[in-house]
């Protein structure tokens, strides 16, 4: 599988995960964390989320230099993704904390909730501009007979 078709595998699985976490993102807080249950799929679901997130870096920078590749970046939209994503990354830990502690919904909970879904926008904000890479046919070699 060449690294063009890792990415887009990749970022069909994203387009994917994202759908996932936000719809139980929204339903954690339509119904304030009550359920453990919804709480330990919304887990299990952002993990993913984030590994797949991780994958997608590596496709695109590798393992080494990912804070100066980032920082290098010259959209402005690709800088606020990143420094949301570690602010989603920070809250998740803290939220998680308490969390294991009390099994309640926290106001570090719901500061969690909105920072993630700034960070979801931005991730939907970049994949609608690429789109065009989600709209390219295969191009297979044409048959020699």
């Amino acid at each position: 599988m060449t690294k063009a078709e890792k990415l887009r595998l990749c970022s069909w699985m994203l387009i994917y995960a994202t759908a996932l976490v936000l719809a139980s993102g929204i339903q954690l807080e339509v119904t304030d964390s009550r359920n453990i249950i919804w709480v330990l799929i919304h887990m299990i679901i952002g993990s993913l989320f984030f590994a797949n997130i991780v994958w997608h870096l590596y496709l695109h920078f590798g393992w080494k230099s990912w804070i100066q590749k980032l920082r290098k970046q010259k959209s402005p939209v690709t800088r606020w993704l990143a420094i949301f994503a570690l602010l989603t990354i920070i809250s998740t830990f803290v939220t998680l904390f308490h969390w294991v502690g009390t099994y309640t919904h926290s106001p570090i909970g719901g500061i969690h909730g909105k920072i993630s879904f700034v960070f979801l926008a931005l991730v939907i904000g970049h994949t609608l501009k690429r789109i065009n890479f989600f709209k390219k046919k295969k191009a297979y070699p044409k048959r020699v007979d």
